[in-house]
């Protein structure tokens, strides 16, 4: 480049016309009787050993080693954390205080739900949670949940297994899985929503009899897509009351007698259910349906009056069979959640009350609320009225006897935060006694308070 430059300012004159001016040495410096000819002859010579110079540079760079090749950065070793340090533990605690209402009766009870109400009421913890959960594997996810608050006759504080089971994942998008264990029956809405979410304080008698405590020991099968998956999960985390993620179709294979019990026979229930949660527009409105058939055994003991009930069948198992029907209009702000189930099963008969055998079933429930956010900056509110009607047996009851429910509650959910929500409700009810099996009527105003964590 400097030859170049040298070589274009001879051409064009002397190098002070170019603007180059090029220092010598001393001993070497032109004198003032050069001529012109002499200065290039000089000039020349300088350019030559430049370019001299330049070569030898350019052979230096070139017998100059290479730098080592970059290594490739190795990829993460594969995680080697136990197991146990994937799990998780939330859980949640409900205390309850249950005072008689206008019209008092002691003998209103509610042995499937509240335990308190009748007699004289007072506190209840009503459930003591620890859930212990995680994903133990790509492929596998544990579910463990004891219940600390449970009651056993006239002892409360009993502790209870309620879920103990493990998803394993088919795909590895986890859209098709099967449940091992015991766990919750995929028959109706309400049964599988979970009592830390439900806005009433009690779950409905009319789908509720049909599998008490919701749970019981067997297989299921779940399958939905990984958005719809997604959305079930919106609707449990944006506090919208969801049922959680059982799938938009599951099939099942369980015993039948209920969870922490064994099979009393040889024909194991089998369940249905789709369900499939629709936008429109802002709001999203869930339909499904499905049912269950199998066997039912009872046990046979005597009447309240000491006569000795007859059962119709030798070996006490009658027919079990359910259908049902749900629609879901999540509260954005309005919502409705509506369901409706008809089938048979064993119940004491009311033309020979002393004879069980095979009857017709039949019952549902309505909820409306209204969700009312950022009450006072943060909090969240949500009225809401519930009717609940069931005529049937109650399968779980010595001798199954005739049930029959017509109850009204209205009530608030107030949420002052994720970790903390009380709700104020009163109650008006007429229920069958499940011990005097007689129809009973009484009011009862309800309080709960609820901490999560």
């Amino acid at each position: 480049m400097l030859s170049a430059l040298l070589i274009a300012s001879l051409l064009a004159g002397s190098p002070e016309d170019a603007g180059v001016t090029l220092e010598v040495p001393p001993a070497q410096a032109p004198s003032a009787e050069m001529n012109d000819a002499e200065l290039r002859a000089r000039l020349v010579q300088a350019l030559d050993m430049l370019s001299r110079h330049e070569a030898e540079i350019a052979e230096l760079k070139k017998a100059k080693p290479s730098a080592p090749p970059a290594q490739p950065v190795p990829p993460p070793a594969a995680s080697s954390q136990p197991w146990y340090e994937k799990l998780k533990i939330r859980g949640y605690t409900q205390v309850r205080y249950n005072l008689p209402g206008v019209v008092y009766n002691d003998k209103l009870i509610n042995e499937q739900g509240d335990r308190s109400l009748g007699g004289n009421g007072g506190f209840l913890i009503r459930r003591a949670r620890l859930i212990v959960y995680g994903d133990v594997h790509p492929r596998v996810s544990v579910y463990l949940q004891p219940d600390f608050a449970s009651v056993i006759g006239d002892q409360l504080g009993v502790s209870i297994l309620r879920d103990w089971y493990a998803d394993i994942f088919v795909d590895d998008r986890k859209e098709f899985r099967f449940r091992v264990g015991q766990s919750k029956v995929p028959f109706g809405f309400e049964n599988l929503q979970s009592s830390q979410n439900r806005v009433p304080l009690d779950r409905n008698d009319a789908l509720n009899s049909a599998v008490k405590d919701e749970r019981d020991l067997g297989v299921f099968f779940y399958w939905a897509p990984a958005q719809i998956r997604e959305r079930f999960k919106y609707l449990v985390d944006s506090g919208l009351k969801g049922s959680g993620d059982y799938g938009v179709v599951a099939l099942g294979v369980y015993n039948g007698q209920t969870a922490n019990k064994l099979e009393l026979n040889k024909s194991p229930h089998v369940v249905a259910r789709a369900t499939w949660p629709f936008l429109l527009g802002n709001q999203i409105l869930e339909v499904g349906g499905g049912g269950y058939f199998g066997q039912a055994t009872i046990n046979v003991g005597n009447l309240p009056d000491g006569t000795k009930a007859i059962s119709a069948v030798p070996d006490n198992t009658f027919t079990d069979a359910r259908g049902h029907v749900t629609a879901v209009l999540y509260p954005k702000p309005f919502g409705v959640f509506f369901e409706y189930n008809v089938g048979v099963g064993p119940r004491l008969g009311t033309d020979r009350p002393n004879l069980i055998n095979s009857h017709w079933l039949w019952g549902g429930y309505l909820t409306l609320m209204f969700k009312i956010d950022e009450v006072f900056g943060s909090h969240t509110v949500i009225p809401y009225v519930r009717g609940t009607m069931y005529d049937g047996g109650k399968k779980f009851v010595t001798n199954s006897p005739y049930y029959r429910v017509r109850e009204a509650e209205f009530g608030v959910e107030w949420q002052f935060s994720r970790s903390f929500e009380l709700v104020l409700a009163y109650m008006v009810s007429e229920r069958t006694n499940d011990k005097l099996y007689t129809p009973q009527y009484g009011h009862w105003t309800r309080v709960q308070a609820q901490v999560n964590f």
